[in-house]
């Protein structure tokens, strides 16, 4: 379904209007997902949904058209560069609130390699999916890391920042 999303958009430019009763139940229940275009290993895009909002089977397509062609960090997918790329579906798990008392705290609590972290922060959130461990295996540079993708300094730290915790499947 990914794949096929992205290739309508490479040949049509348009999104694929995805046919739910084609599916079986587990595809059509509500889920997030993000979906990862890596070209030669690299990020190409990413874009996801932190929350269930459709069909599973709706927002892998959804995702997998964004991340090609909307991600504001890359330009457009192009044709030329498609068959050098690979995909990655996570779906995650509802987000867990986690309760620390410190950043040490919240370090000591996160399960490095399994857990997504989402910060937030006063107007300020970003995550980081598990996979993200894979470049980032040392927890406090994660934390720093995600709080710079927040818009917030590294060192920042305030006693009401909120953190949650989910883990993915990958498909």
């Amino acid at each position: 379904m990914a794949s096929q999303a992205i290739e309508l958009g490479l040949a049509s430019g348009g999104r694929r209007i995805v046919d739910l009763s084609r599916f079986p139940d587990t595809l059509r229940q509500q889920a997030a997902s993000f979906v990862t275009v890596l070209k030669k290993g690299e990020l190409r895009g990413c874009i996801g949904v932190l929350e269930a909002i459709r069909p599973l089977v709706q927002d892998v397509s959804h995702n997998a058209y964004s991340a090609a062609f909307e991600d504001p960090r890359f330009a457009p997918l192009r044709q030329e560069e498609w068959r050098l790329c690979a995909l990655h579906i996570s779906v995650l798990t509802p987000p867990q609130l986690l309760s620390f008392t410190s950043e040490q705290d919240l370090i000591c609590k996160l399960k490095a390699g399994e857990d997504g972290l989402i910060l937030s922060w006063r107007g300020h959130r970003a995550t980081f999916l598990p996979s993200v461990w894979e470049q980032l295996p040392d927890p406090r540079v994660f934390i720093s890391e995600l709080k710079r993708k927040a818009g917030l300094e590294k060192e920042f730290w305030a006693d009401d920042i909120k953190a949650e915790i989910y883990q993915t499947t990958y498909i």
